[in-house]
Formats: C-alpha cells, structure tokens, sequence
C-alpha cells in the first residue's frame, strides 16, 4: 500500500505533463493540417535529382584504380 503514496503522484505529474504538451502542440498549430503530410510521399518530384553515372575508376574492396 506504500507504492500508492509514489505512484498516485507520479501519474498525476504525467497525466498534467501529457495535458500541457498537448495544449502547447494546439496553440502551436500542430494540428490543422492533417491531410498534406501524408499525401507528400505520393506526389511525383517535379524535377528528379540527376544521380551521377557510376564510376568505373572507383576502387571497389581495397583495389587500387587502373587495375
């Protein structure tokens, strides 16, 4: 029964914790678009980054180039 005496006030310091960031996050407009983020990953690049052509001088496991 003596765990109640720790453990009642540690909930109530994380219940008024979670309370207060999520106040924050509101005023902070955290949550007024919903929707865009998750559409991100689908739209198309307008303009897609070049990669560089692979490179046959690059050493590969330790080899020295030109052999």
């Amino acid at each position: 029964m003596n765990i109640l005496l720790v453990l009642i006030p540690v909930t109530l310091l994380i219940v008024i914790v979670a309370v207060a960031i999520f106040f924050w996050a509101v005023n902070h407009q955290q949550f007024d678009d919903l929707e865009s983020p998750g559409m991100l990953p689908l739209m198309e690049e307008a303009d897609p980054v070049e990669r560089p052509a692979a490179d046959s001088e690059t050493p590969i496991d330790g080899e020295e180039p030109g052999r």
